[in-house]
């Protein structure tokens, strides 16, 4: 089992429009992050956790030449805007794409993508097979059973997924017991890390790392980060050993 991080960025990504500052400037490349979304691949299949707007670039620097399944853990816009970017897809293996939702963000799919599910569709729109999935059930894709995770956004249930001993959650801000006992005995771990100061929606650097702490998985990789963390370099002297900022283009096998 293989993920790859495809984006690792807040919402606006880093370098941020505008911004002048040293993390925007920097000459690393572990410092450019597109918005946030990761692939898992098992074996022969490749499933993909969010389609944010980046979505095209991502596949095209991965170089991915299909994907199996698209799992959704929320509907802001940096987890949703690139759905329609699957047509490529569509076409070249001629059936419609899996997808993987809440209600919550099925509603929002059906708003932002009318034309996906209308009656009377346009030639050449994605064509896509959408599955309710619910945080009180582990679900079956392709013979990958996955564990949905439901943490808080502040108010905003968003989902993460456990699959053997890897877990990805993002944009959380708080997790109920009964939902970090699904996080225990963990080989990885990927949780979000917005910046230093707190946030009124995510996991601050210190919050993140005191999740850790708690959980004890094996390795844990940061992602979801904005340009008020700091530079790559200079935050990754500040982990404990088994923790580390995930970066654009990363693999990590479990």
């Amino acid at each position: 089992m293989k993920l790859t991080f495809l984006g690792t960025g807040t919402s606006q990504g880093i370098p941020v429009i505008g911004c002048g500052c040293e993390v925007c400037s920097s000459d690393d490349p572990r410092d450019k992050r597109l918005r946030t979304s990761a692939m898992l691949s098992v074996r022969d299949k490749n499933f993909v956790f969010d389609t944010g707007p980046d979505f095209r670039q991502q596949m095209l620097r991965e170089r991915v030449d299909n994907v199996h399944a698209v799992l959704y853990t929320h509907e802001h816009k940096d987890h949703i805007a690139g759905m329609d970017d699957i047509r490529p897809f569509n076409f070249k293996y001629r059936k419609p794409l899996e997808i993987y939702a809440s209600e919550a963000v099925q509603v929002a799919l059906k708003r932002e993508y009318h034309y996906v599910f209308s009656d009377d569709k346009y030639p050449g729109v994605p064509e896509v097979n959408i599955h309710d999935i619910f945080h009180t059930e582990s679900f079956d894709v392709q013979g990958v059973t996955f564990t949905p995770i439901r943490v808080l956004h502040y108010k905003m249930p968003v989902l993460g997924f456990r699959t053997g001993n890897l877990a990805y959650v993002t944009d959380a801000k708080t997790i109920a017991p009964e939902e970090k006992d699904k996080l225990c005995g963990l080989d990885v771990l990927v949780l979000n890390a917005l910046r230093i100061k707190p946030h009124i929606s995510h996991f601050n650097l210190e919050e993140a790392l005191a999740l850790v702490d708690e959980l004890r998985p094996r390795r844990a990789y940061f992602t979801h980060i904005s340009h008020l963390l700091g530079r790559h370099e200079e935050v990754s002297k500040l982990l404990p050993e088994g923790v580390e900022l995930a970066f654009d283009g990363l693999q990590v096998t479990c």
